[in-house]
């Protein structure tokens, strides 16, 4: 396992990588101001869950396979923005209709269901090839060569998995409580026509994308 020289750098680069804003913050706070700060949870889980499946990939090397092949990274790539690009799409379309998406979810609980947070969160992240790449790129200095890569992948995968929760429950906590205001008309059509748009912008940026 890692070293205690180590453990200060690992901490601190994977702490920076969950605090920069990106498709996990937008989703988390999207749907803990539509649905409460559970569902914001529920989405910060699947998220998170991901991080396991990618730590696995690279530590079986499947990721060199992955990376290795142009037209398997491309459609894989592809895949990965054509599902933001569709909740971008979902966003817009809630906030053109009379009402914002986190008003009609007071309305009627089944707007956002836990499942499909927890979905939205988990497919986000698996379809997305860069966490892939950074844990290929980063945990291998990390590894020790006489124990079991899998092991110590799944073990660092753990500590980015209770960083990530803990700081995504937060924000979906704080997002809750600012949810009464949230929920007027107005303000719930702003939140999801800026939340469609970024992630559009998202998943054209992840379409572009090159290794």
């Amino acid at each position: 396992m890692l070293e205690h020289f180590q453990w200060l750098p690992f901490l601190a680069a994977i702490t920076l990588l969950t605090l920069s804003p990106g498709v996990d913050t937008i989703l988390v706070m999207r749907n803990a101001a539509a649905g409460g700060w559970r569902l914001g949870f529920l989405t910060s889980l699947g998220i998170c869950m991901g991080l396991f499946a990618h730590a696995t990939v690279s530590a079986l090397g499947l990721s060199v396979i992955l990376l290795g092949s142009a037209e398997l990274f491309t459609v894989f790539k592809l895949l990965g923005a054509a599902y933001l690009v569709y909740l971008g799409v979902q966003a817009i379309r809630s906030a053109l209709a009379p009402q914002g998406i986190a008003f009609k979810e007071v309305k009627s609980p089944r707007a956002l269901t836990r499942w499909g947070c927890f979905r939205q969160g988990i497919l986000s992240n698996v379809l997305n090839p860069k966490p892939i790449i950074f844990y290929m790129a980063f945990l291998p200095q990390f590894i020790d060569p006489a124990h079991s890569a899998l092991a110590q992948s799944l073990f660092m995968a753990s500590l980015h998995f209770i960083i990530a929760m803990v700081w995504q429950t937060f924000l979906a906590l704080m997002v809750h409580r600012a949810r009464v205001w949230l929920a007027r008309p107005k303000v719930a059509q702003v939140l999801d026509s800026l939340t469609g748009v970024l992630l559009l912008g998202f998943g054209v940026k992840l379409a572009l994308f090159q290794r």
